[in-house]
């Protein structure tokens, strides 16, 4: 078996770090040759877990065995429990497939990842560009209709569309970091490259907006009467993010 890919410089917290392992030994025993890969992604990748984020891993497998698969029930059910543990299963065959149908997901997981098993099956490939600006087209379009939304069912409601608000975070971050990487720039994380966009914009209510939004990840509330101007706001900056992917070529 391949060494695991070195943890990053911000290191998981030790418990963790213990339930991941146990999940993977039991992956490794129940599954057998069956497991190809077992890859660690997104922030619990880059060390930097808060209180509020789950821990994402990708499994690929040679095929999928019901009752082998059983065998992984508990373990998955405790891994859940202790660390909210959100796992994702890929035939090794589906993995090109998967990566163009959700290219922008998979750039970020291409991007941020960490394998604790077997090979890495993001190795030496490249997302095709035209997958990448359409996904990106579509996702910034479906994250503008759900917010008006959500704004209108649930602006009368703080605490829940702060929850919203919470929820996006992740896919204008990742929706970011895909359109810094099309027009040839990087940032070292999702959350960077939005902070860059937002800073270049030079909207100091875009700016308040995306604070709002970091606490209420944070936190899962904002300040009474906070919310729905922090939504609208939100609004804006899709509406500016699909500007520019609109101009990609």
């Amino acid at each position: 078996m391949p060494a695991a890919t070195p943890p990053p410089a911000g290191a998981l917290d030790a418990v963790v770090e213990r339930h991941l392992a146990d999940l993977v030994a039991a992956c490794v025993s129940t599954l057998g040759d069956a497991l190809r890969s077992v890859v660690l992604f997104g922030s619990a990748a880059e060390g930097r877990l808060r209180a509020t984020s789950d821990v994402n891993l990708l499994l690929v497998l040679a095929s999928f065995d019901a009752p082998a698969a059983d065998r992984l029930r508990e373990p998955l059910r405790v891994a859940r429990a202790a660390i909210d543990l959100h796992p994702m299963f890929l035939l090794e065959p589906e993995v090109p497939a998967a990566m163009e149908a959700f290219a922008l997901r998979f750039a970020d997981i291409a991007a941020r990842h960490r394998v604790l098993h077997g090979s890495d099956p993001f190795a030496g490939v490249t997302l095709p560009r035209d997958a990448l600006v359409r996904r990106l087209r579509q996702v910034l379009l479906n994250l503008q209709i759900r917010a008006r939304e959500r704004y209108l069912v649930l602006s009368l409601r703080e605490e829940q569309l702060a929850r919203h608000i919470a929820d996006s975070a992740g896919p204008l971050r990742t929706a970011a970091a895909s359109l810094l990487q099309l027009e040839g720039r990087a940032a070292p994380s999702p959350k960077e490259a939005l902070e860059t966009f937002v800073a270049g914009l030079g909207e100091a209510g875009l700016q308040q907006a995306l604070a709002a939004m970091s606490r209420a990840r944070e936190e899962q509330l904002l300040a009474p009467g906070e919310a729905p101007e922090v939504a609208l706001q939100l609004m804006t900056l899709g509406a500016r993010l699909r500007e520019r992917a609109a101009a990609l070529v």
